[in-house]
């Protein structure tokens, strides 16, 4: 079955940097794009960043584009989320996400940008 297990979240303070990593597996992952989502608290589930399946395009929110960059190796069935110049607005859980039949997500990780 598909499972995604996010990792790399923390506390973090403000223009700091993290970097999540998502391992996958149960599918074959070099066929499919894969997702970073985050969700803050009161707000709706935003869509942060997408790579295509070779890697070879991402695509950004305009909140965090200049400062994330996705990326994935699909020797090792990972995918990345470097986040720089983090922001307290950036705090939420942060979900790992493709889309086979059905959207699968991980279970999330916690960022807190704060001081």
């Amino acid at each position: 079955q598909v499972q995604l297990v996010e990792s790399g979240g923390g506390l973090v303070q403000p223009g700091g940097s993290l970097r999540l990593s998502c391992a996958a597996s149960g599918f074959t992952f070099s066929s499919y794009a894969m997702r970073w989502y985050r969700r803050a608290p009161g707000k709706e589930r935003e869509l942060v960043a997408t790579i295509t399946s070779a890697g070879g395009s991402m695509n950004y929110a305009d909140s965090v584009k200049g400062r994330f960059t996705i990326s994935r190796d699909n020797a090792k069935n990972m995918v990345y989320l470097q986040m720089n110049g983090l922001k307290p607005e950036d705090t939420a859980v942060y979900y790992c996400s493709v889309h086979r039949a059905v959207r699968y997500w991980g279970q999330g990780t916690q960022v807190t940008v704060s001081s």
